[in-house]
C-alpha cells in the first residue's frame, strides 16, 4: 500500500492552446479509494495515464510513498492498471493471463501458482482458469482483468472507466464485486469514471475534475449536500440540482429570496456574506427529493409553497418524477416524489421546497455562497 501525492501536475499536448490537465494537486491516502469523476475530455484518464507513467509530464510531480516517479518507467512504479478494455490475450487461458506479468518479473513457479490460485479463488474465477477470453462473459472477463492486477500484489490500483462496457444489470454486480474486493486488501486505489452513480457508491472521496481542472473533493455525500459551484451541483446527481433564477432580499436581519412567483426565507448562511448580493439576482439550487407534493411530509422541515404546471409525470416504480413549469423560470425543474402522484399532465398544482435545503450560487462566477459553520 502507499500515498499517491500530486504536486502541480499539468500536461499539455504540443499545439493545443488548453492544458489537458491544469495544476492538479491531490493526495491519496494510504488505502483510500479516490474517484477522479467528471465529463469526457476533463482530464481525468490524462491524469491516470500519468501516475501511471503511460503518459509524459509537462510539468508538477507524481510521487508513490514519498518517492518522486516521474522519471521513472512504468514497469517499475509498482502499481497495476485496469483498462477499460480489460486487454486479455485473447490466445491464453484465464490462468496464463493471470500468470503473463509475473512470468515476466522471473518470480518462481511455485509462487506464480500460490497467486494465480489465490486471486482466481477470490475472485470466483476457479472453474474458468482454462477458459480463454472469448468464452467468458464481460463480467467474466473484467474480473480476469482485475484478477491480473491483484496476483502483482502492487502498491497502488489504477482502474480507468472499467465498467462501461458492461451492460447496466452486470455493472451493478461488478462494481459491488470491485468494492468488496478493494475493502478485503486495503489497496490504494485511483478509480476514473464519468458515472456519478459509481462515484457515489465507491469512492471514500471523489475529485470532481471539469475543463482539466480540480473543481472539489471531498467524500461523496459531502460534496452532493454541499456542491462547490453549479457544475458541481447539476453533474453530481440524478435528476440533477434544479437551479433557478432569483433575487436576494433584505428581510429585516434576515434574508429572503424571491423565485418562481415565491418569497422563500434562507436559512443557514452568514448573513454577512449575503448582504453584497441583497437585491441582485442570484442562482438558487434546490435537490429534486426537496421538492414535495404535500408541506406536511417527514423530512421537510421549511415548507414554502410554490405554484406550478406539471409539464410531464415520469413514473419510475419505486418513485415518481414530476416534470415542473414554474413562474420566471426558463428551465423546467424535477421534483422527485412518492410512488404515485396525486398530479397529471397539464394540472396546474401547488408544490412545496424545503427552504431550510437551499443552495444559493453567485450568477456570475457559479460560485456556492457558503453556509454557517455548524
Amino acid at each position: 500500500m502507499a500515498v499517491v501525492k500530486l504536486e502541480a501536475l499539468s500536461k499539455r499536448y504540443g499545439g493545443n492552446a488548453e492544458a489537458s490537465v491544469r495544476s492538479m494537486t491531490l493526495t491519496i491516502a494510504d488505502g483510500e479509494f479516490m474517484v477522479l469523476l467528471g465529463p469526457s475530455g476533463c482530464g481525468k484518464s490524462t491524469a491516470l495515464r500519468m501516475i501511471a507513467g503511460l503518459e509524459p509530464i509537462s510539468s508538477g510531480t507524481v510521487a508513490i510513498d514519498g518517492r518522486v516517479v516521474n522519471a521513472v518507467p512504468a514497469k517499475d512504479r509498482d502499481i497495476a492498471m485496469v483498462f477499460q478494455s480489460y486487454a486479455l490475450y485473447p490466445h491464453m487461458t484465464v490462468r496464463q493471463n493471470l500468470a503473463f506479468g509475473l512470468k515476466r518479473r522471473r518470480m518462481p513457479a511455485a509462487e506464480i501458482e500460490k497467486r494465480v490460485a489465490s486471486a482466481a479463488d477470490r475472485l470466483g474465477l476457479g472453474p474458468y482458469l482454462d477458459r480463454k477470453p472469448h468464452a467468458l462473459s464481460g463480467g467474466q472477463r473484467q474480473r480476469v482483468a482485475l484478477g491480473r492486477a491483484i496476483v502483482r500484489s502492487p502498491k497502488v490500483f489504477l482502474f480507468d472507466e472499467p465498467l462501461s462496457n458492461l451492460d447496466a444489470a452486470l455493472r451493478v454486480t461488478t462494481r459491488n464485486e470491485l468494492i468488496k474486493q478493494q475493502h478485503d486488501l486495503g489497496t490504494t486505489t485511483i478509480y476514473v469514471t464519468h458515472d456519478q452513480v459509481e462515484a457515489m457508491t465507491m469512492g471514500d472521496r471523489i475529485c470532481i475534475m471539469n475543463r482539466g481542472e480540480v473543481v472539489q473533493i471531498g467524500r461523496p455525500l459531502d460534496v452532493y449536500r454541499a456542491p462547490a459551484d453549479t457544475f458541481v451541483a447539476r453533474f453530481l446527481g440524478s435528476p440533477p440540482m434544479n437551479l433557478m433564477s432569483g433575487v436576494l432580499r433584505r428581510n429585516g436581519a434576515d434574508h429572503a429570496v424571491e423565485v418562481a412567483g415565491a418569497v422563500l426565507p434562507v436559512t443557514g448562511f452568514e448573513a454577512g456574506l449575503l448582504a453584497p448580493f441583497a437585491d441582485r439576482p442570484i442562482t438558487v439550487g434546490i435537490r429534486p427529493e426537496d421538492i414535495y407534493e404535500s408541506g406536511a411530509q417527514p423530512g421537510c422541515s421549511a415548507p414554502a409553497a410554490v405554484s406550478a404546471r406539471v409539464a410531464a409525470v415520469e413514473p419510475l416504480g419505486a418513485e415518481t418524477l414530476l416534470v415542473l413549469s414554474l413562474a420566471g423560470q426558463a428551465e423546467e425543474c424535477v421534483a422527485r416524489v412518492g410512488r404515485v402522484s396525486a398530479h397529471s399532465h397539464g394540472d396546474a398544482a401547488t408544490l412545496y421546497l424545503d427552504a431550510a435545503t437551499l443552495h444559493l450560487f453567485d450568477p456570475q462566477t457559479g460560485r456556492a455562497l457558503p453556509r454557517a459553520a455548524g
